[in-house]
């Protein structure tokens, strides 16, 4: 006779419960008080406010922004990534704890740090300006703020399953005489690309709804460097409750939509993997 091992935790219907209580009060509600809230504008008025010139520029600035600095830290995070778990070096812990530095850091407080460091008069600011680039107070800026704080969504994703992924496994396609750029295409890849749409979809999340560390280094030109966080901040202080939550859920809706395609394209991959298995 065999007997079913007792779990620690509840069962299934009492752990659903209290999974769907707890997401509802702390995700589903507010989401729905803010939809909600935006219901109180007509249709004309809505789209009058979600689709002005100024907003629309904010649109591209922060979603294109956000794509292409998830899009860098993709590249850098598994680097980043792999260094820390295939090589000892002298400082690996100090550097490994600096990764975790942008999670602890105030936001306002780096948007300061970068802004004096990139500004035309900084460190690295004044040698780009000889060269004619200009970062800070230009949309280039605000990419580099969103790549300082997604880089660690990336590193500590992808970081667990190097770990996992043996080196015995790579010797072994470098004996069967696999290069060592097939060795990255067939083994180690298809291996982390889960992790690292993980991390970029973390990176891309956390870079749209970004405020404190843009602020300062975009410069917040109307058309240019103006980001749809401020716009909203903007509406907040004009007392404009429904315009900025207006602006609010067209985010919401977006960012779903954007992360659901990735979510996607995530699933189909393991699914496909596992199938090959």
């Amino acid at each position: 006779m065999q007997f079913k091992q007792a779990s620690v935790l509840p069962g299934f219907n009492l752990a659903m419960g209290y999974t769907v209580a707890y997401l509802s009060l702390i995700v589903l509600l507010p989401l729905s008080a803010l939809v909600l809230k935006t219901t109180s504008l007509s249709w004309a008025a809505f789209w009058q406010i979600v689709t002005a010139n100024q907003l629309v520029a904010a649109y591209k600035l922060t979603f294109g922004a956000s794509l292409l600095a998830a899009v860098i830290n993709l590249f850098a995070g598994l680097l980043v990534a792999w260094v820390l778990v295939r090589y000892d070096f002298v400082g690996k812990r100090f550097i490994d704890a600096l990764v975790d530095l942008p999670f602890a850091l105030p936001t306002a407080v780096a948007g300061i740090a970068l802004t004096t460091l990139y500004a035309p008069n900084g460190l690295i600011g004044e040698w780009l300006a000889s060269l004619g680039i200009q970062v800070a107070f230009k949309p280039l800026g605000v990419v580099v703020a969103l790549t300082f704080i997604g880089l660690p969504f990336v590193v500590r994703t992808v970081q667990p399953v190097l770990q996992d992924l043996e080196s015995e496994v790579e010797e072994a396609a470098a004996c069967l005489g696999a290069s060592r750029w097939q060795t990255f295409q067939k083994v180690i890849f298809p291996a982390t690309l889960p992790a690292l749409l993980t991390g970029f979809t973390l990176a891309f999340a956390r870079a749209v709804g970004e405020y404190g560390s843009v602020i300062f280094i975009a410069g917040n030109i109307p058309f240019e460097s103006e980001i749809v966080p401020l716009l909203i901040i903007g509406k907040l202080e004009q007392y404009d409750y429904a315009g900025a939550t207006a602006i609010a859920t067209v985010m919401l809706v977006i960012s779903f939509v954007l992360i659901l395609l990735i979510n996607l394209i995530q699933w189909w991959h393991t699914r496909r993997h596992g199938m090959r298995k």
